[in-house]
């Protein structure tokens, strides 16, 4: 047994020089400026205890405090004494040293073990052996026994070793982090500096500065009001007041704090994890005195925020309410494969028309106010509003930073060539149609079989990724075949009849054919009744869900339980979707009756111009949903890969290209799945943001701001005040009194019962099921045009969408009255006046 090997000893492992000790080593074999010193084995102090280890293991669950006499009235063995004093004569003439506890169980991952056992400064002749003594003994204090107690360290198997060093007679000291221990950052060095020794920062006795590096360079520093200092003294050390002209002074200049982080990065990248530093400085030389990873620190994490491109206003509306989840990067590369077929005007050159902003999906409204303005449109924006939704009014919308001329240059050209796509795929759309739900079961039939990866990536170009483009293509046709007639019919008819005929002449969109929006709530109907099997509906219609764009979400056709929770919901409403269509067709036709009453000449054109606007709604449900049929195909493509590939749920976060990459071979870019994994995880735990962001957004730092809005985020400071009020869109007319339930998903759903009124952040295809439970639909995000707008109507249900602001004035278990022909919304509560509540308070 070795009681003593030199710092940069080989043999200074875990198991003899414990984890300090190991790191110290280390670091001295690299040339690190770490001061010399020796290691006092751990088998040095198994020699010590040998003949009293029991009773010490005895006394550590029944009486800690007695174990300090036991090692104070041992002597240490006359060999292991006598080695420790070469070692230390070897270091000079009465070097002062610090003699520090090395455990076996320190510096271990996710456990420090920092400041469960004990150092000594400023140590010198033979009180070094007295110091190691007490060192070995700290292994059983209170502190380091609880401490093991709490991470299952079992007692029998620690052993401690001492590192005895030089001790640098600081002028400055402190602790440097290779990454930023709060936030994760791994780009960012932070260092806390204080005059003196070390142990008044790593005690917590000071404020000390704060210098942060990136880059090479100072990007932040704080300097601490430094009250204290630890100095030597002739007996050891001690705490003074820090000299006056010192406090407010900055410990470290900018070169010195890149040097520094200079030597943290070599450390870092000698462990190749970040690390907890401890430094020194003296004559203008740093010194390495510890260092330890870092534990607790966040997961590294990368930054998904399209809103830092620029100045523009990014809304959550629209598609955004059909992508509601925060997105794996597999997803966002579906989607954006989406994106440029369906909407191909968005891969303009020079313009940013959606974003990826903290995982979720926006649009940005920026660049249709530019192109609007242009065009000389800006008449037309009440146009845009019943799609996207509307801007609160005193907001100004920042426009893009582009000429005029410059636009024109680049749109016209795009216009031209997207009308001559949308004329050659519509007359196809409906051949595609009627083959698509065929196409798919093939597809993931043919995906399930595929015995390789490459056989695999293989389908995906030849196969898939067609079919998918095809889908996408059809949606933009079914979209923009008759824009304005969307539009501009249900204005004419609001002219011409107002709200309430209007909005129940443009119902029946069913009669000539299902609408695909229905689908799942029609279709748990027959289920219930009989008329198809589980397995047609899960089918038919298992693609739609409320995550539907989500990959890695199962669809509910791959559940069961969703069928029977849906069937479930049914029981017991007070009618059923079909009273509710039939109902809603008598209203109709009443509609129509007083039309033909006030306008006779205009009733033919106009039954001629509405049953276009609703075949044109019918096609583009349509084509939605075979889109979404394409996805789920997409998402038997992905569970493929994890199989075949062995990686199981790490493909979703990939990308498209590192996917097919892998599968072809390279898996080069697994490396990054724990980062893209911590990163989703992070911003799936906030809440959902706000409908509306104008600038730059930090999603975290809103999330944990108490004062945030779930309706705008606006950089720039001048924001639109918080309406107390709460309209909207009048999405489907009729007013309705009852309980409001706030839900915050659709997993909610079965808190809203029957007659009560739905209010929530928003509303896609996989919340219509509960739509017959519900006396109306009250949202922040949606407007007219919107699918569930749409589906509101067709069941006669008052609706008023696009609020801005319902989830934040509603409360659960509000009375409130809908009024779906004016878009407001109405709290019945009595109004409690903050006299009254200070009043009941002092009660």
């Amino acid at each position: 047994m070795r009681a003593v090997i030199p710092l940069d000893d080989a043999a200074a492992d875990l198991a003899t020089a414990g984890g300090k000790g190991a790191s110290l080593a280390r670091l001295a074999r690299a040339g690190l400026p770490v001061p010399g010193g020796f290691h006092v084995t751990t088998g040095a102090y198994r020699a010590f205890v040998a003949g009293f280890r029991d009773e010490i293991l005895r006394a550590s669950s029944a009486d800690p405090a007695a174990i300090a006499r036991m090692f104070a009235e041992h002597d240490m063995p006359a060999g292991i004494a006598e080695e420790i004093r070469r070692a230390y004569a070897a270091l000079g003439d009465d070097v002062p040293v610090a003699v520090r506890s090395s455990a076996t169980a320190e510096d271990l991952p996710g456990m420090s073990f920092a400041g469960q056992q004990d150092t000594y400064l400023n140590i010198r002749g033979d009180a070094v052996l007295d110091a190691v003594r007490r060192c070995w003994a700290s292994l059983w204090n209170p502190r380091a026994i609880a401490y093991r107690d709490r991470n299952g360290v079992p007692h029998d198997e620690v052993a401690l070793a001492v590192v005895v060093q030089e001790l640098v007679d600081a002028e400055a000291a402190g602790v440097m982090f290779t990454a930023d221990p709060v936030t994760g950052a791994r780009d960012e060095t932070v260092i806390n500096a204080s005059w003196g020794l070390g142990e008044a920062v790593v005690g917590g006795q000071v404020t000390p500065d704060t210098v942060v590096v990136s880059g090479g360079a100072v990007v932040r520093s704080r300097t601490g009001d430094k009250t204290v200092m630890t100095v030597r003294t002739p007996t050891g050390t001690q705490e003074q007041p820090v000299p006056a002209g010192l406090r407010g002074e900055a410990v470290l200049d900018a070169a010195q704090a890149v040097e520094l982080a200079g030597i943290g990065a070599r450390i870092q990248e000698l462990y190749g994890t970040p690390m907890d530093v401890e430094w020194a400085l003296r004559d203008g030389a740093f010194a390495v005195v510890q260092a330890r990873p870092i534990t607790g620190l966040a997961p590294e994490v990368e930054e998904w925020n399209d809103s830092l491109k620029g100045d523009y206003l990014w809304t959550g509306g629209n598609l955004g309410e059909a992508i509601p989840d925060v997105m794996t990067p597999l997803t966002w590369s579906f989607v954006r494969l989406f994106i440029a077929e369906a909407m191909s005007a968005s891969t303009l050159p020079g313009f940013d028309l959606v974003g990826n902003i903290g995982g979720r999906f926006y649009m940005n409204l920026s660049v249709v106010h530019s192109i609007a303005t242009a065009l000389g449109m800006k008449g037309r924006l009440g146009a845009i509003e019943q799609v996207f939704g509307k801007v609160p009014p005193g907001l100004d919308v920042p426009l893009v930073n582009t000429s005029r001329w410059e636009i024109l240059r680049r749109v016209l050209p795009m216009a031209v060539r997207i009308r001559r796509r949308v004329r050659t795929n519509l007359k196809g759309m409906h051949a595609f149609l009627a083959t698509s739900q065929q196409r798919c079961e093939e597809l993931r039939e043919r995906i399930a079989a595929t015995g390789s990866a490459a056989a695999l990536a293989t389908l995906w170009e030849t196969e898939i990724r067609p079919h998918t483009v095809t889908a996408c293509s059809m949606l933009e046709a079914a979209g923009r075949q008759g824009g304005t007639t969307l539009v501009f019919t249900r204005d004419r008819l609001r002219r011409l009849m107002g709200e309430v005929d209007a909005e129940a002449m443009l119902t029946g969109v069913t009669t000539g054919g299902e609408l695909a929006s229905l689908g799942p709530v029609t279709g748990l109907s027959r289920l219930a009744r009989g008329e198809i099997t589980r397995d047609e509906f899960a089918r038919t219609y298992g693609h739609r869900g409320a995550h539907e764009f989500e990959v890695s979400k199962p669809r509910p056709g791959e559940d069961p339980a969703w069928i029977d929770a849906q069937l479930a919901g049914l029981r017991d409403l007070r009618d059923g979707t079909e009273a509710l269509l039939a109902r809603q067709a008598e209203a109709r036709e009443a509609a129509w009756r007083r039309f033909a009453g006030r306008h006779p000449r205009k009733e033919a054109r106009m039954r001629a111009r509405v049953q276009r606007w609703a075949a044109v709604v019918r096609d583009r449900e349509a084509t939605r949903s075979e889109n979404i049929r394409a996805f789920w195909v997409l998402r038997a493509f992905a569970l493929r890969a994890g199989e075949l590939t062995g990686r199981g749920d790490d493909v979703f976060f990939l990308s498209l290209e590192e996917l097919l990459a892998l599968l072809r071979g390279d898996p080069s870019a697994l490396e990054r799945v724990p980062v893209r994994r911590a990163t989703y995880e992070r911003y799936a735990a906030l809440p959902p943001y706000p409908a509306l962001i104008v600038g730059r957004f930090d999603p975290v730092r809103w999330a944990a701001d108490p004062g945030r809005r779930a309706d705008l985020h606006d950089a720039r400071g001048a924001s639109v005040s918080v309406s107390d009020t709460v309209t909207g869109f009048p999405g489907a007319p009729g007013v309705v009194e009852g309980i409001a339930r706030v839900l915050s998903g659709p997993e909610e759903g079965q808190r809203l019962r029957p007659g009560e009124i739905l209010v929530t952040t928003l509303t896609n295809v996989g919340w219509t099921p509960m739509f017959p439970r519900a006396a109306a639909v009250v949202t922040d995000l949606g407007a007219p045009l919107s699918h569930a707008s749409i589906v509101a109507r067709e069941l006669g249900i008052p609706a008023v969408v696009g609020t801005g602001n319902a989830t934040m004035r509603l409360r659960d278990g509000d009375r409130i009255r809908v009024d779906g022909e004016r878009g407001t919304v109405e709290s019945l509560e009595p109004q409690v006046s903050a006299k009254a509540v200070a009043s009941a308070d002092e009660v």
